[in-house]
């Protein structure tokens, strides 16, 4: 019950840092273009596209970042790259992208039909032999999460970039998913799922 209740608020505290100013934000993002390219669509594939992405997600991982530095990466999310980025951030300035940045339509992808035999059921319905959760319980059936839940877009995000984060809550690396929920469920994923479902939940839409 007290997890619950932890849970509950802080959904709740995300979802009012991340009530910001559109406008506000694009000049603020002009510093992310480099990396999260101009309309928040990253060109070079191992970053995020960031374009229509949940703000509240995007608040928490900004927050998370800066989180990461105070803590000596214990907590948080570690990345030396947006540590740096984030670090002289605001809460208002992380509201003001996470706006900024939901607003943005996302480019397309496409699924290469030689990964859908392997990814789609995993995606679907997980392997319960195995213990793994069907991908579709918290991302949906289109890949487009919830914000309420702090459960982000996938769909047409950069597989490459999908691919490291998924490696990376493998590996126990990245620790910031609620209740270790993503570390879990790709702990038995091998090599080769990881690479399917990345690239299958690029084109999911």
């Amino acid at each position: 019950m007290k997890k619950l209740v932890l849970l509950f608020s802080l959904v709740a505290s995300y979802s009012a840092w991340a009530q910001g100013d559109i406008d506000a934000g694009k000049l603020k993002a002009v510093t992310c273009a480099a990396c999260h390219g101009n309309d928040g669509n990253a060109i070079i594939a191992q970053y995020p596209k960031l374009a229509g992405q949940h703000a509240d997600y995007i608040v928490k991982q900004l927050t998370d970042y800066k989180l990461s530095l105070t803590t000596e990466g214990t907590q948080g999310r570690s990345n030396a790259i947006m540590a740096g980025m984030a670090a002289g951030l605001s809460a208002t300035d992380i509201a003001d992208l996470g706006a900024y940045f939901s607003s943005l339509p996302i480019s397309p992808n496409t699924t290469p039909e030689a990964v859908i035999a392997i990814a789609e059921p995993l995606y679907r319905f997980g392997d319960p032999e195995r213990g793994i959760a069907a991908c579709i319980s918290c991302h949906g059936p289109r890949g487009n999460g919830t914000s309420l839940s702090g459960f982000p877009k996938i769909s047409g995000q950069n597989a490459e970039y999908t691919q490291l984060q998924l490696q990376h809550f493998r590996a126990g690396t990245r620790h910031n998913d609620l209740n270790a929920m993503m570390r879990s469920g790709v702990a038995k994923l091998s090599d080769n799922e990881i690479n399917a479902l990345s690239a299958y939940v690029s084109g999911l839409h």
